[in-house]
């Protein structure tokens, strides 16, 4: 999951590599099984070797829960600096350049928040889905 903060540009191709490079629990109960399936009767799995597995299953299922509550924290960290913008003037960077304007909203997108900016150009236009990456000043 890609959260975002103030001035933090993640690149999507990082998150998806490191998606297709890490292994789940369903893969590694997979690998796991199938070894146990093709083991030699006559040469069985020695003790140690299978209880080292174990371990190392239940390292890995608490590496992925740790992980999973610190994207939850991440993601509150960023709802909750989205919710103090409200109100405030913004400098942030898009297609035409970098803006300044007032944050009018907040909307959530896929967990992410996204900002509702109404600009300084003394016109009522109102710029819509500024993510937090694109924020480059609070004032």
């Amino acid at each position: 999951m890609q959260v975002d903060s103030i001035g933090n540009a993640l690149g999507s191709s990082d998150a998806s590599l490191q998606s297709n490079t890490s292994i789940n629990q369903n893969d590694f109960l997979k690998l796991f099984m199938t070894e146990l399936n093709f083991q030699d009767p006559l040469q069985p799995l020695d003790n140690r070797e299978f209880l080292a597995q174990i371990a190392q299953f239940s390292a890995l299922e608490q590496t992925r829960q740790t992980v999973e509550g610190i994207s939850n924290l991440a993601l509150l960290n960023s709802a909750s600096q989205s919710v103090a913008m409200l109100g405030k003037k913004v400098d942030f960077n898009s297609e035409s350049g970098s803006q300044s304007g007032v944050v009018q909203a907040i909307s959530f997108s896929s967990g992410s928040p996204l900002l509702t900016i109404k600009l300084d150009v003394g016109t009522d236009q109102n710029v819509t889905g500024i993510r937090m990456a694109q924020i480059s000043l609070v004032r």
